[in-house]
């Protein structure tokens, strides 16, 4: 029995998270009935940690309808890599790696100098030169609304056009979670599961379903 399942014994109405989770699974039910070729960004961090319980949920016993796809920085904690790598294993799903150096390597995006140089914005051409690539017309990912103010104005189905750019004028009502996936060809759109939820919820969820984080997460003595 799950945690959430026992808890539930002896009431009739879901809890916080339950209500949370349900509507996330829904989502990605959602999207692989909508879209042809969605699939499901990881990073190894919490919030795509959440997303692959969710979507065991949403779809096991069966294979999920979606790959997983790694926008590896070449700077990641060998931690991180190793534990993408055996939870990839466990679930005996595909994994699509997608490099930021072979992006530089082929001039696609140049390295970053000074003591402030990252490549985290280098991903953002790795990510749309991995959709055009596999022809993904979703991307399933972990932001949340309250991670930042750009982030509270995304819709849960978030379009982007054929240049990957985001228009708030061009977003989608999603009255009654009605969700519209219709998009063109070159054309995809991000998918955010875990929208409505906050980061506590998300340490929350992890503590109730006892899901293993990379140790990078814990303080060392």
């Amino acid at each position: 029995m799950s945690h959430f399942a026992a808890e539930r014994v002896g009431r009739y109405e879901m809890g916080h998270l339950e209500a949370l989770e349900s509507e996330a699974v829904f989502i990605m039910r959602e999207v692989a009935a909508e879209l042809e070729r969605p699939v499901l960004l990881f990073s190894g961090g919490k919030d795509s940690i959440v997303l692959l319980r969710l979507a065991e949920k949403a779809f096991r016993p069966a294979s999920f309808p979606f790959p997983i796809m790694h926008i590896d920085t070449g700077q990641n904690f060998p931690e991180v890599i190793a534990f993408r790598d055996r939870r990839v294993a466990e679930l005996g799903e595909r994994l699509i790696v997608a490099s930021v150096q072979e992006s530089i390597d082929q001039g696609r995006v140049v390295e970053e100098s000074g003591p402030r140089a990252s490549r985290n914005r280098l991903q953002t051409t790795t990510l749309l030169d991995a959709i055009a690539a596999n022809g993904f017309d979703a991307c399933l990912g972990g932001a949340r609304r309250d991670e930042e103010k750009a982030r509270a104005k995304e819709r849960v189905f978030s379009f982007r056009d054929d240049f990957g750019q985001w228009d708030p004028k061009l977003q989608r009502p999603e009255l009654w979670s009605i969700y519209n996936g219709r998009v063109h060809r070159g054309e995809h759109i991000r998918v955010f599961p875990i929208s409505n939820w906050t980061e506590l919820d998300v340490w929350r969820y992890i503590e109730a379903e006892n899901l293993e984080v990379p140790p990078m997460y814990f303080s060392h003595r």
